[in-house]
């Protein structure tokens, strides 16, 4: 199966990137923001970057984490399903040799009735399917 390949091949790791932002629903979201964690997978292939020792070979980290924050600290959404699907989207059209991306989005500050370390979501897309973002 193709997407299994994918999923298990070469990737870039972004972790634990933190922003402030102002998505949600409630008014006091969009009001005062909060923190947001964001993960960041990108499926391509590091075989020739491996071989050359050359940044122009793969994609840098720098890009990637620019396209969260700009995300991120730009324009509210409602939702972070949306936030992450962005982020995912844009990812694809400025980089076109990442064939995957797993995107996770993270609140840190919930109210629930309980000790949480964040609530989130996590998305996985891939080329094939999202090549019209």
């Amino acid at each position: 199966m193709e997407d299994v390949a994918i999923v298990k091949g070469d990737k870039l790791i972004l972790r634990g990137l933190k922003f402030h932002g102002y998505h949600g629903v409630k008014p006091e979201e969009r009001k005062l923001g909060q923190k947001f964690l964001v993960d960041v997978d990108a499926w391509l292939d590091l075989q020739p970057a491996g071989k050359s020792d050359c940044l122009s070979d793969t994609v840098s980290y720098t890009d990637i984490y620019r396209i969260v924050k700009e995300v991120v600290e730009g324009p509210a959404h409602n939702l972070l399903e949306s936030v992450a699907q962005l982020i995912a989207s844009t990812t694809f059209t400025k980089h076109p040799q990442i064939s995957a991306v797993r995107v996770v989005v993270g609140k840190p500050h919930v109210a629930v009735p309980g000790s949480v370390d964040y609530l989130g979501v996590e998305i996985l897309r891939y080329r094939s399917v999202d090549a019209s973002n």
